[in-house]
């Protein structure tokens, strides 16, 4: 079985390995980001540059997490619009579909650093904390912190649809988690993936492209209108970051974030929790229709401080500890065993089954702080037993332990942030 000495010293050469520094003389910068996999991912991609940051801090390379996050914001939009793959110096996406999140403007320029026309889970207040945590730079705070209000602010300016304070994604694929079974209703699709499923999910992309990605036009079509649990958990807890980098800056504006993640909290808590279901669902629609499917994201809010304890204990109880639903010899399966959509295997439309790292990273820091004690050992001494048993992968089979996806795949330095945390 591997140690955390081993652990720490293959991860640090897989994050070098994979590592890419690089000079735009468009943009005049120097830049600097890491590949998740260089077969299958080689570009720079928002919330792995988070991922990675986070993993640079704990194998203490914070400088290098400093460039990685400097590398993000140097193709921000004036606006603050930040995508979520950016293309340094490789002009054509990786996939020929990726061509539809991006606007026909984009296209046009491909010979230029570009980026995406979407974005991903907002996670990279908390990031940049972490990183000032690690070696209480104020300056590098004080530098972002700029850039971060524009990020913030564009989100809460454009994607609070309905003026409730949550944010609306407007593709699977702005979810972090691309195929995602709660998005099957939207799209009109019911069972197990197939490419029926596919043409659907990418015909959402499809659709946003020939609106040229204007948002008022997107919103008003209503073909794909979804506010996702997981990623307005993640907006709460990165607004209370953000209240926490303004008074580290010195910052006035840090009361107003924190404002706005308490109407956040509670919007979360009355427009997506289910009592008597004991689940945050994903909703849709101008009606905020709740999605009755059991991904891990129901369980997501319960990390926020101020979702009530017995919330939390209940959500958990119900649907964590469940062995019909997620409790598995591997944790944490990316859908309930007992949905129908259910496939442990390796796939295509991944996030439909198998068990992803990032779940149990996010999941870890709740049962630390809960004294959960035990299942958070439990989620570790399984992550070390899988990367022993199949290297790093991309995902794995929640029962066997079998490795899927991508090879050389960086999340998995994920579990030293995880093994600081209980420390």
């Amino acid at each position: 079985m591997l140690n955390e000495e081993e652990l720490k010293k293959r991860i640090k050469d897989l994050m070098f390995d994979n590592m890419v520094h690089g000079h735009s003389n468009v943009l005049g910068v120097d830049y600097g980001f890491t590949q998740p996999s260089p077969e299958r991912y080689p570009f720079q991609y928002f919330w792995d540059t988070c991922f990675h940051s986070i993993i640079l801090v704990a194998i203490d390379e914070v400088e290098h997490a400093k460039l990685h996050l400097r590398s993000l914001f140097a193709v921000q939009k004036e606006d603050g619009f930040i995508g979520n793959i950016i293309y340094w110096k490789k002009i054509f996406p990786a996939r020929f579909t990726d061509f539809f999140q991006m606007k026909g403007s984009t296209i046009l320029q491909l010979r230029a650093p570009h980026m995406s026309s979407i974005v991903q889970p907002p996670i990279v207040a908390h990031v940049v904390k972490r990183v000032y945590e690690a070696n209480q730079d104020k300056s590098f705070v004080q530098e972002m912190l700029p850039k971060l209000k524009l990020y913030y602010n564009w989100l809460a300016n454009n994607r609070d649809f309905d003026g409730d304070n949550l944010l609306s994604i407007i593709t699977p694929f702005e979810s972090g988690m691309d195929w995602k079974a709660t998005f099957d209703p939207v799209v009109g699709f019911k069972g197990k993936a197939n490419p029926k499923l596919f043409l659907k999910v990418v015909g959402v992309d499809f659709k946003n492209f020939l609106r040229n990605y204007n948002l008022s036009k997107i919103k008003n079509a209503d073909y794909f209108r979804v506010k996702d649990a997981g990623f307005n958990s993640i907006y709460a807890r990165n607004l209370q970051d953000m209240a926490d980098l303004c008074d580290v800056a010195g910052d006035a504006e840090g009361d107003s974030y924190r404002k706005l993640a308490k109407k956040v909290t509670k919007a979360i808590l009355d427009i997506m929790y289910d009592e008597k279901d004991a689940a945050f669902y994903d909703t849709y629609g101008k009606e905020n229709k709740k999605i009755k499917i059991l991904t891990p994201t129901i369980f997501y809010p319960v990390i926020m401080d101020d979702i009530p304890d017995e919330i939390g204990k209940t959500v958990m109880d119900r649907h964590f500890y469940n062995s019909d639903e997620f409790d598995t010899p591997f944790p944490i399966p990316s859908l309930a065993q007992n949905e129908e959509a259910f496939n442990p295997e390796a796939s295509t439309y991944i996030w439909r089954g198998p068990t992803w790292i990032v779940n149990n990273w996010f999941m870890h820091k709740y049962l630390i702080k809960n004294h959960h004690k035990n299942k958070a050992k439990t989620l570790l001494e399984s992550m070390v037993k899988l990367f022993d048993k199949s290297g790093f992968r991309e995902y794995y089979n929640p029962y066997t332990g079998e490795g899927y996806g991508a090879r050389d795949f960086t999340w998995a330095g994920l579990i030293l942030d995880m093994m600081n945390n209980e420390r």
